[in-house]
């Protein structure tokens, strides 16, 4: 696990995360319920880590919503802070652009 990730596991279990404006639109288009995509981060892989992403350190998952279809989310940690986790958006990963296994990107 990525320092990123373990940190953004961290603050969401002590509840200290915040979820975007565009995460709550893409979890509403797709019918997920944030809770359930805040509480699969326990179980999620990493797909990829951005310690240096220029908005703050971000993460790509892969994890599963409710009834086990694949889910990535992007978190982050705004720049030059220390909380709180952001879900920046989740959403089903295209099979096209990702290997069967969703964590690699086709080239």
């Amino acid at each position: 696990m990525s320092d990123t990730l373990g940190r953004i596991k961290k603050l969401v279990s002590n509840g200290d995360y915040r979820i975007s404006e565009h995460g709550y639109d893409e979890l509403a288009a797709d019918g997920w319920l944030a809770r359930e995509v805040v509480a699969g981060l326990t179980e999620a892989s990493m797909v990829e880590d951005y310690p240096d992403y220029p908005k703050g350190p971000c993460v790509l998952v892969l994890q599963e919503n409710r009834i086990g279809q694949p889910v990535h989310a992007v978190w982050e940690i705004p720049k030059g802070e220390d909380k709180p986790a952001v879900l920046v958006t989740a959403y089903q990963p295209d099979p096209q652009q990702w290997t069967d296994d969703f964590m690699r990107r086709k080239s």
